[in-house]
């Protein structure tokens, strides 16, 4: 293969291997399209990246093809091998390279969070763990149970479930009227005894926080007396004969069991740790991981590790405790390995800095502890037998669906492939939307959704061109704000262009956003769906070329995910736009409703019929709304309802 750059700029690799320093840091390995092969680190850079290019003494046909493809390589110095592995997960999270093992981890976990840094805390389901001084509890293996289980607690420790913003320490003043005025009104659940109703002031802070503290050990496993308390209200109720009551209280108790996950796996001792165990076959692996807090086994869950050809347990093991607890905050203070992984004590200093007090890793070599790991390695051995068809269907429905588009297209990289829609009804609300895919799946996190500003009418390409124009310009902008090419994902998707702009059209709309494209300088390829008189798909137009594709092919059927996906997103944005309008004109001729409490009403109800069915009290949980206000809505629509009119 020759090279067509300048001379000056050919990259001499033997040259710049003298050049290396013998220094920690971070190496990357490019092909000749300046595509990412390889994102290692070495505490010796010189000696490290220098071993790639000696004779092949078993590396493996794997590194072998890899360092076959190797055109350049640059480094990075870092202060410290802790520095350099921090580096080297943060580009592998970001590049996802060919030639590097990856977690496929696109599962999320309930956890139950608890907002002590607030004066009235309350208790909620999430899937994202932040950094807020909130405390968590996690990860637990049923959402339903979690939900239900947060129920409880509410209830048997009177705790608030609303979002009224509540007023500092002990002055029980709610802000929910946006004028800092007392409230003095509760919702239902304080009149039902199922919350002490801090938002009137009815619970000091300080009896409130002892309440919370209550809520905090329950959820820390202390269970054992309230389960006996449910079981004895459950015996008075059923010799009662209030069945339903008994039945009631058996659930209740059912859900905590759930949750504290009683299960024959205890170690006794209230340890919080993570027992991890791999299988692979050398093409698949699949690590199993055993959650236990406080001495309990609270769930498990299996991740799939792909690219591992070549690799040792002990490389993949050391992979997927780098990659899995770059991205959770969740760190216990122990991890129970199967086998030593490479840099064990570097990595655990790195645990320990990020969760701010010791992380061991351990390998357990007897007793239960060791047991635990034999369960482990089982598990794992039984979902990678079990389920490697299962993977290799996924995987052909993502991956190499995206790998049919790319051959067809001509491509050299594809990973990332944005799709556009636009929605009206003649013209009214026009909307544009943006789906995002990664290696065949949608990024539902990097969806956009655009309100045209500059064109009235149905005008679908004028439409096209300022959704195209307006996304582009921001990624540029937030670019050059940030003087990188390459961010980490917590700055947005508007920054990270496509590998591929795919336009629910043909010729007409790829010529729009080519035009887009060269107006602002950035060249990303174009792709249009071509429909035939069904206005079915069938075929691509790409280069002022239509290209015919196997209607029952896997990168077809991604195509047409992805174009159903674009259109869905335009049009639930537009009907909620729709929902918006017809609520706002049905609201304007309701005595005492103006713009903010109809604002407030909208954003507290789904739609207009949600509105129409509310009672009295469900109105005055609205911010903004009186008795007054409550009682005209009421009225209204129940002489709508008598006089057999319909508003919409």
């Amino acid at each position: 293969m020759t090279d067509e750059r300048p001379e000056s700029t050919v990259f001499d690799i033997r040259a710049e291997l003298k050049k290396l320093p013998h220094q920690p840091g971070v190496y990357i390995m490019r092909d000749d399209q300046e595509a990412i092969l390889y994102v290692g680190k070495a505490v010796d850079l010189h000696n490290r990246v220098h071993s790639y290019f000696r004779k092949n003494i078993g590396r493996g046909p794997w590194i072998d093809s890899m360092v076959s493809q190797i055109v350049s390589f640059e480094v990075i110095v870092t202060d410290s091998e802790l520095e350099a592995l921090i580096l080297e997960n943060n580009l592998i999270k970001e590049h996802r390279p060919r030639y590097n093992t990856l977690l496929k981890d696109d599962k999320t976990y309930p956890f139950i969070r608890v907002s002590i840094g607030e004066p009235f805390p309350c208790i909620r389901l999430t899937r994202q763990l932040k950094k807020d001084g909130a405390r968590y509890f996690g990860p637990f293996a049923s959402a339903q149970a979690v939900r239900e289980t947060i129920d409880l607690i509410n209830k048997l420790f009177g705790l608030r479930t609303c979002s009224r913003s509540v007023g500092a320490a002990g002055s029980g003043v709610s802000y929910r009227t946006g004028q800092g005025g007392r409230d003095q009104r509760a919702c239902l659940n304080y009149h039902m005894k199922q919350c002490t109703a801090p938002c009137i002031g009815r619970i000091s802070q300080e009896d409130y926080a002892q309440r919370v503290d209550q809520a905090i050990a329950f959820l820390n496993g202390g269970t054992d007396s309230l389960i006996r308390d449910i079981e004895q209200q459950m015996l008075t109720a059923s010799e009662e004969m209030r069945y339903e009551e008994a039945a009631r209280l058996r659930d209740l108790k059912n859900n905590i069991l759930a949750v504290t996950d009683k299960q024959n796996v205890n170690d006794g001792n209230g340890a919080d740790r993570d027992i991890i165990a791999l299988a692979s076959d050398g093409q698949d692996a699949v690590v199993q991981v055993f959650f236990v807090r406080g001495g309990r086994m609270i769930g498990r869950e299996h991740f799939t590790l792909t690219q591992v050809k070549d690799g040792e347990t002990a490389e993949l093991l050391g992979e997927f405790v780098k990659q899995f607890y770059a991205g959770t905050p969740m760190i216990p203070r122990e991890l129970f390995l199967q086998t030593e992984i490479p840099d064990m004590e570097v990595i655990a200093e790195w645990l320990s800095a990020r969760k701010g007090e010791r992380v061991r890793l351990t390998v357990p070599q007897r007793g239960q502890k060791n047991k635990m790991l034999q369960l482990a390695q089982e598990n794992a051995t039984l979902v990678l037998t079990k389920d490697r068809e299962r993977i290799r269907r996924e995987e052909g429905r993502t991956i190499g669906a995206l790998k049919e588009i790319r051959d067809l297209l001509g491509l050299e990289h594809l990973v990332r492939v944005e799709a556009y829609d636009i929605s009206n009804i003649s013209g009214f609300a026009n909307v544009g939307s943006m789906v995002v895919f990664e290696n065949g799946r949608s990024r539902r996190s990097d969806y956009r959704k655009f309100r045209i500003r500059t064109v009235s009418g149905p005008d679908d390409y004028a439409c096209m061109r300022e959704v195209l124009t307006r996304r582009l310009r921001h990624g540029l902008e937030e670019a050059r704000e940030l003087e990188v090419r390459e961010i980490d994902e917590k700055y947005g998707s508007f920054t990270r262009f496509p590998d591929l702009i795919l336009m629910d059209g043909g010729r007409g709309q790829v010529n729009i956003a080519l035009k887009v494209l060269d107006e602002l300088g950035i060249d990303i390829p174009v792709a249009g769906m071509v429909k035939d008189d069904r206005h079915n798909t069938r075929g691509l137009f790409f280069r002022d070329e239509e290209l015919s594709i196997d209607q029952t092919s896997e990168g077809f059927k991604l195509i047409t995910r992805i174009q159903d996906e674009a259109h869905r997103f335009a049009i639930e944005y537009h009907r909620s736009l729709r929902s918006k309008a017809q609520i706002t004109s049905v609201l304007d001729g309701i005595p005492g409703i103006g713009e903010k409490r109809r604002k407030a009403l909208m954003q507290h109800f789904d739609s207009i019929d949600e509105i129409k069915k509310a009672d009295r009290e469900a109105l005055l949980q609205v911010p903004g709304i009186r008795e007054r206000e409550a009682d005209a809505i009421v009225e209204y629509f129940s002489a709508q309802s008598a006089g057999g009119t319909n508003a919409i």
